[in-house]
């Protein structure tokens, strides 16, 4: 049977596959997008059930279509996002192929380009976009055995308190999901721990303003390179309850445990390190700051914004901070689950070619990797700081179609020459 042949393959039929296919169309690329399971999946089947998008409806969208059933001002739900993303494949008619799993890419022999072996059987493509996203494999710390009889999950499979055993739960990782997932079981009325480590903390509004409006025009969504440590630093904002700054201490006031990062374990007891009270002062620290920058904003700009004195007050340290808990019996604590909200790792294993450093990262510029004709699409950082997010993967998307334009046209003048040269 003979291999089905096509000018761009993209892999993976969530945001960035979208946004991708979207721009491939503009200009002219004939492509097919492959998913594996439906378009969207992660949103429906990979997280908790009360989940909504970090960000207001009006900025977390692709510029072409808005929220239908969610006012601009609200937080979608995780279904919203996942049927707004399926109406956007219909609106642009993507050539979006679902429940074929790409097993392997790898460079053609004896000629450009790549030869993809999918579930459905082979394709060759002159290009391939890995569009896959930053969620690719959950990382779970190997720190508590298996052996010890708690349950054990990572966030990505939590979905709601009623699910889990009976009994206190530990929370590992205070980024937005740690966050969110904590404050969800205290509202369940469970006794939580909540494992705190380095994090950035910002205003969820400020001054009748989103943080998102306020990174935009402070200039911060369009960072181009991190600082080195601050490139994984986990950022904890929320869109539950209508949109509400994180704060740990009042989670704390609300009977919540909180630790600092998890380090180890023996013979039944969790130790943690002695980082609690510097964790919570640099999330502090990054909150004030953006207060400060966008006080200054305003005043430079002439903007009337309310003012807002109350949200520079930070209430005083709680005894678990004072006296932080360095061990914890898990038994004697009660706790009969851990939720590692811990993040992920890239996984590129079915990418079998040369565009990866020693490490297995990916070797590229803005998405443009080290081997000719693979882009990827969608990783933290590519060009920015907002290239995960909806609207970010969307402009990135475009830089990768005009590259790939601007490469078929080189290829398309060589094989015009040598064809003019044959002739003369």
């Amino acid at each position: 049977m003979a291999a089905e042949e096509i000018d761009t393959l993209v892999v993976g039929g969530g945001q960035a596959g979208l946004a991708m296919s979207e721009h491939l169309t503009n200009c002219g690329v004939p492509h097919l997008v492959l998913e594996r399971h439906r378009i969207a999946e992660r949103w429906r089947s990979e997280r908790w059930d009360s989940l909504v998008a970090n960000g207001p409806a009006w900025h977390d969208r692709f510029p072409g279509m808005e929220f239908s059933e969610t006012d601009p001002e609200a937080f979608a739900p995780k279904e919203g996002v996942a049927d707004y993303l399926v109406a956007y494949a219909e609106k642009i008619a993507a050539p979006i192929r679902c429940g074929v799993e790409v097993k392997s890419v790898k460079k053609s022999t004896g000629k450009p380009g790549f030869r993809v072996e999918t579930s459905d059987g082979v394709i060759e493509a002159h290009n391939v976009v890995a569009a896959t996203g930053p969620f690719q494999r959950p990382v779970i710390p190997k720190v508590v055995p298996e052996t010890v009889g708690v349950t054990q999950l990572h966030s990505t499979a939590y979905r709601n308190p009623e699910r889990l055993p009976e009994g206190a739960v530990l929370v590992v990782g205070s980024g937005s999901s740690g966050a969110q997932i904590a404050d969800e079981l205290l509202g369940a009325g469970r006794r939580v721990y909540l494992s705190v480590g380095p994090h950035e903390r910002p205003p969820r509004r400020y001054r009748g303003l989103d943080y998102c409006w306020w990174l935009g025009v402070l200039g911060k969504w369009d960072v181009i390179t991190p600082e080195p440590h601050m490139a994984h630093v986990t950022i904890s904002v929320s869109g539950a309850h209508g949109g509400h700054t994180v704060d740990f201490r009042a989670f704390a006031s609300r009977g919540m445990t909180l630790l600092g990062m998890t380090q180890s374990f023996e013979d039944g007891v969790l130790r943690f390190a002695p980082d609690l009270a510097d964790n919570l002062a640099q999330g502090d620290a990054y909150y004030l700051s953006m207060l400060d920058e966008a006080d200054a904003y305003a005043v430079r700009n002439s903007l009337e914004l309310p003012e807002e004195p109350s949200a520079r007050e930070i209430a005083p340290d709680p005894e678990c901070v004072t006296d932080p808990i360095l061990a914890l019996n898990l038994a004697e604590a009660g706790i009969t689950s851990i939720i590692w909200a811990t993040g992920f790792a890239l996984d590129f294993s079915w990418l079998q070619v040369d565009a990866f450093d020693e490490n297995g990262r990916p070797k590229h510029q803005r998405g443009v990797s080290a081997e000719p004709g693979i882009y990827f699409l969608g990783l933290p950082w590519l060009s920015r700081r907002g290239s995960s997010f909806i609207w970010g993967v969307w402009h990135d998307a475009k830089y990768l179609a005009d590259q790939i334009t601007i490469r078929r046209n080189y290829l398309a003048y060589h094989a015009s020459a040598q064809c003019r040269a044959g002739d003369a």
